[in-house]
């Protein structure tokens, strides 16, 4: 782990709603599933994701915990109005990881763990669905099919990184895409959504997770900010002996852009795809020159350009981080009232 991203413990954060102790208390009673969701000025969608959790869950037993990473918004607010939830306000933006890891660590016993974007809402039964296919030792992790809000399915399949599928993605995009899967990290050809298989990864808007893996792969590695954590923890996951189930009978919608746009976050996904290679040690350099060459055929695009300056100046990547983990200042106007 990176050391400038080290691990912020549970206890520096302030809870609205006590969460659970962890599981050696003795205090919860274990659960069918802990949910983790971290939210970041999701007001327009965290009581929806919520309000559907009872039907996808069909009967299991749930705990949920919700960790804020400084919104200023009414998504704390909306949070607290609810009894059947555990608030942790994080005070600042501690990175999709560094939520999920306190979200773990007030999380108590628990069978499995679903982490969810709160831009998602998951179909009735889905959850008991995608649970029971842990009943298979062998699988680690598994990932419904997700739709976007119109009913398209949204391509979140994805093979693992290399340099040539970056080069052939960055030049070709969404040209050809039943094009062999060595030429594209995401996973295009739609006929691969119908049919439950092993996959590489998926998108981290909805992981459910057995307690047997999230043991395993440990605390999500908080040296990504956002973006390719979850192809990290799918690779940990596959280092320690399990399987990717992607599951399409059971279904989310997914609105996307829950983290918002804008040139930083351009930038950043380009930075973190640079950094897994680098700590997994797959032809960094190159794969770092594939990226850059992406966002040269997009300069047009303010976001690329942004992205190209900031890719190819190492300097510029930790201050990139520490910018975007600032509570905004109308969070603290908020914090003083």
């Amino acid at each position: 782990m990176n050391p400038s991203y080290s691990a912020k413990p549970a206890g520096n954060c302030t809870s609205a709603v006590s969460g659970p102790p962890d599981e050696n208390s003795g205090s919860p009673s274990r659960v069918d599933c802990a949910v983790v969701i971290v939210t970041y000025n999701s007001a327009n969608d965290i009581t929806t994701l919520l309000d559907a959790l009872p039907a996808a869950a069909d009967g299991l037993t749930l705990r949920t915990i919700v960790v804020d990473n400084g919104s200023a918004d009414a998504t704390v607010g909306l949070v607290r109005g609810r009894n059947d939830v555990h608030c942790i306000e994080a005070g600042a933006n501690l990175g999709y990881s560094g939520g999920i890891n306190v979200g773990r660590q007030h999380a108590g016993a628990y069978s499995a763990m679903l982490v969810l974007n709160p831009d998602v809402v998951l179909e009735p039964g889905s959850l008991r669905e995608m649970i029971t296919v842990l009943n298979d030792p062998a699988v680690g992790i598994v990932v419904p099919k997700l739709q976007s809000t119109d009913g398209k399915v949204y391509l979140s399949l994805r093979r693992e990184p290399s340099v040539t599928r970056a080069i052939a993605d960055g030049l070709l995009g969404h040209l050809l895409p039943r094009r062999p899967g060595w030429l594209s990290e995401i996973v295009r050809d739609e006929a691969s959504y119908s049919s439950r298989h092993a996959v590489d990864w998926a998108g981290g808007a909805v992981l459910l997770i057995s307690a047997a893996c999230d043991r395993a792969v440990g605390p999500w590695d908080e040296g990504f900010f956002l973006y390719s954590e979850d192809t990290d923890y799918a690779a940990s996951a596959r280092a320690a002996g399990f399987r990717i189930e992607f599951l399409p009978s059971a279904r989310a919608r997914h609105r996307g852009g829950g983290s918002g746009h804008s040139n930083k976050l351009t930038a950043l996904m380009a930075v973190s795809r640079v950094r897994y290679m680098e700590k997994r040690g797959r032809h960094p350099r190159a794969y770092r020159l594939a990226v850059a060459m992406c966002s040269v055929l997009r300069l047009s695009d303010p976001g690329h350009r942004t992205a190209l300056a900031t890719v190819l100046s190492r300097s510029k990547w930790d201050a990139l981080t520490a910018s975007l983990q600032k509570p905004s200042a109308a969070r603290r106007t908020i914090s003083r009232t």
